[in-house]
Order: structure tokens, then sequence, then C-alpha cells
């Protein structure tokens, strides 16, 4: 396989929402499943995120807990994994949390769409910035440039356009959902998956291979596997 093992992680409330019109990155994991994902983030090589979560949310997609990262360094890794940012036109990225926040390596991929000063200025901030020539960053050359950098396993954390483009490409293993009780509603508000959407003819098939009752907090955990023709692009 010319790629990483790629799977999606994404909390969701029980109406599908990632977040709510607001988009201002609301919280909707519990305690129990922030643990979890900080734990999913230090067992991976590489968490990526695309433009509009990278812009609007400044995330810092570091390691949190200390026991974790020290775990990582025993095992001779850097205390963080890459991260990775997927955006079209990174000219309005600042000098952020993304960039500068905690140890690790910084990883962009975008398009000619962003400025050659903006580029220059990101490497130097130590950032490894890709240019694909081309309307859209190329997300299957994406991946595979970083199996070249030593990424074996990559986390995805959203948002929803970068979510369905990796799924209908063919380029995820694995979906991990937890769903919390709770309803954002809101026409626009961030799904699990956005982009042009399919037919249902089209639908991209998921098999369950483990569901997990959160019952001292109502949240549940799914864990899904693509069928095999959704991943010929390996």
């Amino acid at each position: 396989m010319n790629r990483p093992f790629t799977f999606i992680n994404v909390a969701v409330t029980a109406d599908g929402k990632m977040d709510t019109v607001e988009r201002r990155g609301a919280a909707i994991s519990s305690a129990r499943d922030k643990a979890r994902v900080d734990r999913l983030r230090a067992e991976s090589d590489a968490v990526m995120v695309g433009g509009r979560t990278l812009l609007d949310e400044d995330p810092k997609l570091t390691v949190k807990s200390e026991l974790l990262r020290a775990e990582r360094v025993a095992r001779g890794l850097s205390p963080n994994p890459i991260k990775v940012g997927i955006v079209t036109n990174a000219d309005d990225l600042p000098d952020s949390d993304f960039v500068n926040y905690g140890s690790a390596r910084v990883v962009i991929f975008t398009t000619e769409q962003t400025s050659k000063g903006q580029v220059e200025f990101l490497r130097s901030r130590n950032v490894e910035v890709y240019v694909h020539h081309a309307p859209r960053v190329d997300l299957a050359k994406a991946l595979r440039t970083l199996h070249e950098l030593g990424v074996k396993r990559l986390m995805v954390e959203g948002g929803g356009t970068l979510n369905f483009e990796l799924l209908r490409l063919g380029l995820v293993d694995e979906l991990t959902m937890y769903v919390a009780p709770m309803i954002f509603g809101g026409e626009s508000a961030p799904t699990a998956a956005a982009g042009a959407g399919l037919a249902r003819g089209e639908a991209i098939p998921l098999t369950l291979v483990k569901g997990e009752v959160f019952d001292d907090e109502g949240g549940v955990l799914l864990r899904y596997q693509m069928s095999r023709k959704d991943i010929t692009n390996s």
C-alpha cells in the first residue's frame, strides 16, 4: 500500500452535527472520549485537518497527556505526531498554534492559490510546504507523500469536506464516530461528511466492527471499516 493506514475520527451529536451553526469548535466529546482521542493521536504518526478547520479553529493537534507524550519519546518518536494541513489557499493562515504550539513537525499541502510570499513565510517557520499545481490539493498524492515521509498511520480529524473527499476517493480504511447525547440542529451546522454529496446508488458502504455504549454518559462509540471496493486507490 503506497499510502498510510488512514482513519477518520469524528465526534457528532445525535443529529449528526460536528459543530453548531456558529462553527467555533463547540465541545461534543465527553471527558472519557477526549482521553480516547488523545490516545489515538499518540498512536498515530500524523494528524490531518482540512482548510476550514485549520483556518477557523486553529487546532493545536498535539497529545495532551504528558504520560502519552513520554511513551512516544520512549519509543524513539517525537512527543507529538506530525501535524498535517490540507488548505487550497493558505494566505489567511496566521502565525498560529497549528504552526507553533508543541514540539511537532508541521506539513502543509496547498495549491498555487497560496502566494509565494506566504509559502516563503511558512517555510521560514519550519513548515514543510508542498504546492500542488491544480485547483485543489490532490489528496491521493498528498497521502503518497506522507507515506514517503514515513507516516504509516494517519489520523484525520475533519472537517466534513476533507472527510467526504477522502471517503469518496477510497482513501479511508476506518471511520470511528462518537455520537453524543445532544442535538444542535441548524441547516448550516457542519456534518461529518459534506462536499458535493452522492446519489443513493453511489453511497459509500460501511461495515460496523465495534459498538460501545458509554453507560455513564449516554454516548455511543461506533467503529466502521470500509468495504474493500472503497479502498482500491491504496
